[in-house]
């Protein structure tokens, strides 16, 4: 099919096309790095959680003392000091 003379609407839809940049713009994406900074307060607790876990939960020294002293049958203890260390704990719970 052959079409005669000119169409008007034709270079219309080809020139609106042209104006259209903003899409151009909008699929231009600029990346940017990732930047993660610590605090000095987040340093030194990493600094106090580190020195913590080469700390161990148990003082061996003093659990083997008081481990001879339970077998030689030195190893005193009243009952008054028992009595205060229980309610030491009892009223650090409450506050």
């Amino acid at each position: 099919m052959k079409i005669q003379g000119e169409i008007p609407k034709v270079p219309k839809v080809y020139d609106s096309q042209k104006n259209i940049s903003k899409a151009d713009v909008v699929n231009k994406v600029i990346y940017k790095k990732d930047v993660v900074s610590i605090s000095s307060q987040g340093r030194e607790f990493q600094t106090v959680m580190k020195a913590l876990k080469n700390v161990p939960d148990i003082r061996k020294d003093k659990v083997e003392k008081i481990e001879k002293q339970i077998q030689s049958g030195d190893y005193k203890v009243s009952g008054e000091d028992i009595a205060d260390s229980i309610l030491r704990k009892i009223t650090e719970k409450k506050i």
